[in-house]
């Protein structure tokens, strides 16, 4: 799973990355500061199951801390986008290019209108960040129409003329850059009530409608909208939720959970990813100016909005966009593995996972051999075709070993 930060240059992009990952990039207040994509891993949060059993889990990757498991998922931050991006225009053709194998976008819009389209810095409420939802989601969508529209016409009369060749199968691989599987096609082609039997009838109108609904299937978008600490943004913010009903809009201070991560790794105060609130615990260390800032973020950000907004925006894109659940493989009569590690693993896995499914994802011998599986809480068998719920538990019983 690949989680895609974007946006246009300035908008806080990097420092969300950042403050997400804690990788050590270059974060300046001017266009295009990112261009080589940065790569990183963050977080994502359960509730871990431990606590069901009397037991402290140990993490083979990722950690556990009051009960939540922190599970790594891979982040790339690409460069910014501008206007035209689909046309070339700045650095688009790296920044899609980048994103090819994104499941899902974050986006990061600067709510308080103190960036311009191209991520020049001007004075807060001076821009409409209502502009960067739209201009967004039209590069994608025009870079997918892009795709699809390549050599339509030659495209559309080969499949005309040749009856035997599956039009979804041959439009799968038209848009194979974007791993679209023939089924999307057929859902796509369905839901748009397109006559299949005929595609060079299809109308350029009819081939943005199926361009657009594939790049909504493939790289949905959550907005973060950025700098909410700003004054002016809060408004903004609502604005922007009545004027887009339909979008998921988060609020979200990136520099302000970087902040609290930075404090709480040099072991200034207690915080964890996600948390609404904070303790120091070595005020001696901080001057005036520190503990100020920390109260600030306090008043007008955790108190305000719940959190800082990084570590909801990327749980809600996993579980709430992509629908992933998370499966511990563990034993009825034993949670650790052979080295004593005690529930080590958690494993994300796609909506409509079967237990066969889970058992590939472990091992592939494993899927193989396999004979049947255990609901480690009820203790009940289940076969191999059993869809997988979130925070299951499952031990896996195969010839393989």
């Amino acid at each position: 799973m690949l989680i895609g930060i974007v946006g246009k240059p300035s908008c806080g992009k990097s420092t969300f990355f950042k403050a997400a990952t804690l990788v050590d990039i270059e974060i300046a207040a001017y266009p295009f500061t990112t261009i080589k994509p940065n790569h990183g891993v963050g977080f994502v949060r359960v509730e871990c199951v431990d606590k069901e059993f009397n037991v402290q889990c140990n993490p083979r990757q990722g950690y556990c801390k009051d009960g939540i498991r922190y599970v790594p998922v891979k982040i790339i931050d690409v460069a910014g986008l501008v206007p035209g991006a689909h046309e070339g225009k700045g650095l688009g053709n790296q920044f899609l290019n980048d994103l090819n194998m994104a499941d899902v976008l974050i986006h990061i819009v600067d709510i308080s209108g103190s960036a311009n389209e191209k991520g020049e810095i001007s004075k807060p409420g001076s821009y409409d960040p209502a502009n960067d939802v739209r201009f967004l989601e039209n590069e994608l969508d025009m870079w997918y129409f892009g795709i699809l529209k390549k050599g339509w016409d030659k495209f559309a009369r080969k499949l005309k003329q040749n009856k035997e060749i599956e039009i979804e199968e041959q439009l799968s691989k038209q848009m194979d850059v974007f791993n679209i599987k023939p089924e999307m096609i057929k859902d796509t082609l369905n839901g748009l009530n397109i006559d299949k039997s005929d595609p060079t009838k299809w109308t350029e109108d009819q081939l943005k409608q199926i361009a657009i609904s594939l790049r909504k299937k493939t790289k949905p978008i959550l907005i973060a909208c950025n700098k909410i600490d700003i004054p002016g943004a809060s408004e903004n913010y609502e604005r922007l939720k009545k004027e887009f009903p339909n979008y998921y809009f988060t609020p979200c201070s990136a520099e302000s959970e970087l902040a609290l991560r930075e404090a709480a790794k040099k072991g200034w105060i207690e915080y964890n990813p996600g948390d609404s609130d904070f303790k120091i615990i070595n005020k001696e260390a901080m001057n005036e100016k520190q503990l100020k800032a920390l109260e600030f973020i306090r008043e007008n950000v955790l108190k305000k909005y719940g959190s800082t907004g990084v570590q909801s925006t990327l749980d809600a894109s996993v579980f709430d966009f992509l629908k992933y659940i998370a499966v511990f493989p563990g034993g009825v009569n034993k949670l650790a593995d052979k080295e004593g590690r005690i529930l080590p693993d958690v494993f994300l896995m796609p909506p409509g996972s079967t237990v066969l499914d889970f058992a590939r994802k472990i091992h592939t011998d494993l899927a193989k051999g396999f004979l049947y599986a255990i609901d480690v809480r009820t203790k009940m068998k289940v076969k191999g075709d059993y869809k997988l719920k979130h925070r299951d538990i499952i031990e896996i019983v195969s010839t393989a070993k």
